[in-house]
């Protein structure tokens, strides 16, 4: 008996929300994992808290790499101007399908209000990173790629190698920006 009226309240349920509607959810979903490989894929994590690529200008022997610093420097260059449009255009994307939504003249006023306030918090964070590369690099770093999700970030900065200081001023910056904790904050460097 009860599962008869859990089986007719969930058939309510998903008929009173519409198809549309789960499938605007979906679709927010799949934004949202789309960002979150983005972030994965260009910023992993040490046990540390901290990721430093160790490849970036070292030989097979582990030594200084001397002879190719020009190729290194461009693929440097590349990376970040690489990870910005790559973002950027993922960002672009999941804009356009929320203003989709927002534009359907089908959507519920909830699925509009959804669409609307994912737009809002995508720009809040486009604009919190935006700062928090602007203040980075102000603090003599040549490039900088931040990547705020949820609670965490990851800092991806040109340098030749960290010292203790410029850890904690970036720690500081994206504290003061964002608001995350540095246990929550992965730097790499590239």
């Amino acid at each position: 008996m009860k599962l008869e009226q859990c089986k007719e309240k969930i058939k309510n349920f998903c008929h009173r929300v519409g198809k549309r509607n789960f499938i605007i959810f979906g679709a927010v979903l799949l934004i949202a994992a789309a960002v979150t490989v983005n972030v994965v894929i260009f910023a992993k994590a040490d046990d540390d808290g901290y990721d430093y690529d160790q490849s970036a200008g070292m030989s097979a022997d582990g030594t200084a790499d001397t002879g190719s610093n020009a190729n290194t420097e461009a693929s440097v260059d590349s990376y970040f101007s690489g990870v910005q449009v790559s973002r950027q255009r993922t960002r672009d994307e999941a804009i356009e399908v929320l203003q989709s939504v927002v534009d359907n003249a089908s959507s519920t006023e909830t699925a509009k209000n959804e669409a609307l306030a994912e737009i809002n918090k995508l720009a809040t964070i486009m604009a919190t990173e935006a700062n928090i590369e602007t203040l980075i690099v102000a603090k003599g770093f040549e490039e900088c790629v931040a990547v705020i999700s949820g609670e965490d970030a990851s800092i991806v900065v040109k340098s030749d190698g960290l010292n203790a200081a410029q850890i904690a001023q970036i720690n500081e910056i994206v504290y003061s920006e964002a608001g995350i904790r540095p246990v929550n904050i992965t730097i790499i460097e590239r």
